[in-house]
């Protein structure tokens, strides 16, 4: 499936979708506050918070106002040394303008256009990135899965070259009856198919840079999201030994890289069915490609704002809720001159009710485990905050018995079901599916698998340690929505990730009608509760990658208690 972009503005949406404001008559029972909610989203959104980027006074703002809701809340500090936060050591890269990008193939010489015909960055610890007539070779969709007898590279020499990758996994567009079938999960997006996995495969091979072709259906968003960081990364600081990323890396446009194969003898449709076969080989372009851009390099110490709740009978057992508070910063003027991308719904409504939960939480009887809230940092430019807890974790992995993340609600009122995302992972989804049903809702599974979210998000940091994880994300396909179903839940979904996604229009609106959000809030409330006041472990479902992982923390659990 693919998206449908819709013509009509989000604030038409919003006025046709959002019956009122939020009010009281929206609070639920529960004492999930819309109010609140919309509240906290709105100050986290405001301009005086400039996109919460990392390593500034957006950020400063941004760790202080969240410390001040977890106190506000009843919430303990979770964090190092007694305090609120984990201090995550970053650099910030920035590509200089102008950028320069030429491709060379054959006789002919052609200037590429940044970020028009290539979108390019770096997350390499450098002030110069500068590349020389490096030859460009197509990888197919660049997998290596011994596990499924498939291997993209079959040898080739990527050293100081640039890899050219499909993005998706191979069976993405396969036709009914094609071998390979169901080999990647079909629609569902695995791993292999982020491009986050792309690039780490051109680093471990040698490769100086890495490209992804452009698809919207493949990548699951248009150009505009790829655009959206402007030349901006961000990176861990890696250890004196560590692996280096690629020096260049980012997107190419489908068209011009049609035609590049094209130049090179090769059809593009052709190319892309030997692609979905095993014995796809590398092909040659033909080409080269330079590039030199001065590099803007910050070196800045990012937070994560963890805070807790301890538990009354098993304290060092832990259940753990998460959202993530980084959005885009400032950009390029959009058309209506408007540069601060306040990441509203993305992820602010997500953390205000991940700050709703916690409220309620505190306001009752001391649960028996105890509960994680932590506000991750720069989840938009790679899982980055996440992924340092992941290796630097304050609390065991082995003794977190699930993690539920919120990322990206939505504001167009309440629905009828809730969406599941990574079907057939772990047992959370049927604790998920029964909680829901005493919602009065049903389950739907995600309407877009192949945009790959279960690997999108901060929960698969947790994930790849063997957690138990579930992912509330409105992204993941279109809501039955009380008021119009399925049609109109696909109308929000298309018009807010092809217009605002990433954009300056993911912005706060007093007609938000946040019933939904508050049913979400309710039902992540309710799974928590279930774990935290239980003796489950809830365990990964047997075709799970990450059961392996759990059943070693299983053994040393029952060793400790030995």
């Amino acid at each position: 499936m693919t998206f449908r972009f819709a013509a009509t503005s989000l604030a038409v949406a919003a006025f046709a979708m959002a019956s009122t404001p939020p009010t009281a008559a929206q609070q639920a029972p529960s004492g999930i506050s819309a109010q609140r909610m919309s509240e906290i989203s709105r100050v986290l959104a405001s301009d005086e918070f400039q996109g919460r980027s990392m390593g500034g006074a957006g950020e400063e703002k941004t760790v202080n106002y969240l410390i001040q809701q977890y106190q506000a809340a009843g919430l303990e500090p979770g964090g190092e040394n007694g305090g609120w936060t984990q201090s995550v050591p970053m650099i910030r890269t920035k590509l200089q303008s102008p950028v320069s990008v030429t491709l060379r193939q054959g006789a002919a010489s052609r200037t590429l256009q940044v970020p028009d015909d290539v979108y390019l960055s770096t997350v390499r610890d450098t002030t110069h990135a500068q590349i020389a007539n490096a030859p460009m070779v197509f990888v197919g969709y660049g997998v290596t899965a011994p596990e499924r007898q498939w291997d993209d590279f079959k040898g080739v020499d990527l050293k100081g070259k640039v890899a050219v990758f499909l993005v998706n996994d191979p069976d993405f567009e396969a036709a009914p009856g094609e071998p390979v079938a169901g080999t990647f999960g079909g629609q569902a997006m695995t791993y292999y198919g982020r491009w986050i996995y792309k690039f780490e495969e051109a680093s471990r091979r040698g490769a100086i840079a890495a490209l992804v072709v452009h698809d919207t259906a493949g990548a699951g968003y248009g150009w505009n999201v790829v655009q959206s960081p402007a030349g901006e990364n961000f990176n861990v600081v890696l250890g004196p030994n560590a692996r280096q990323p690629v020096l260049l890396q980012g997107w190419i446009q489908g068209p011009l890289f049609a035609e590049m194969l094209k130049q090179a003898g090769h059809d593009f449709d052709a190319v892309k069915r030997q692609a979905r076969t095993k014995a796809f080989r590398p092909i040659d372009l033909k080409a080269s490609l330079s590039a030199d851009a001065a590099v803007d390099l910050t070196r800045l110490t990012s937070r994560n704002v963890i805070g807790k709740l301890t538990g009354s009978r098993y304290p060092n057992e832990t259940v753990s809720y998460g959202g993530h508070w980084d959005a885009y910063g400032i950009g390029p003027a959009d058309a209506q001159g408007r540069t601060i991308r306040p990441g509203a719904a993305d992820d602010a409504l997500g953390l205000a009710a991940m700050i709703e939960v916690a409220r309620k939480f505190a306001a009752e009887p001391r649960p028996e485990r105890t509960l994680l809230f932590a506000a991750w940092t720069a989840e938009e430019r790679g899982l980055l905050g996440s992924e340092y807890y992941a290796t630097h974790p304050l609390y065991p992995h082995e003794q977190m018995v699930a993690n539920l993340t919120f990322d990206t609600l939505q504001w167009a009122g309440p629905v009828k079901d809730v969406v599941l995302i990574g079907k057939g992972q772990s047992d959370l989804e049927d604790l998920m599916a029964e909680e829901a049903q005493k919602q009065g809702r049903y389950v739907t599974v995600e309407g877009h698998p192949e945009r790959g979210l279960f690997y999108r998000a901060d929960h698969f940091s947790l994930a790849k340690r063997g957690v138990p994880v579930l992912l509330n994300m409105a992204l993941a396909g279109a809501y039955d929505l009380q008021a119009g179903g399925r049609e109109a839940g696909e109308k929000w979904l298309s018009d807010f990730t092809g217009n605002c996604y990433h954009q300056a229009c993911d912005a706060w609106s007093p007609n938000w009608n946040l019933a939904g959000a508050v049913q979400e809030t309710e039902l992540f409330y309710a799974i928590g509760a279930r774990l935290a006041n239980g003796r489950s472990w809830p365990g990964w479902k047997p075709d799970s990658e990450f059961g392996k992982v759990r059943e070693e923390s299983k053994a040393r659990r029952a060793g400790e208690r030995g």
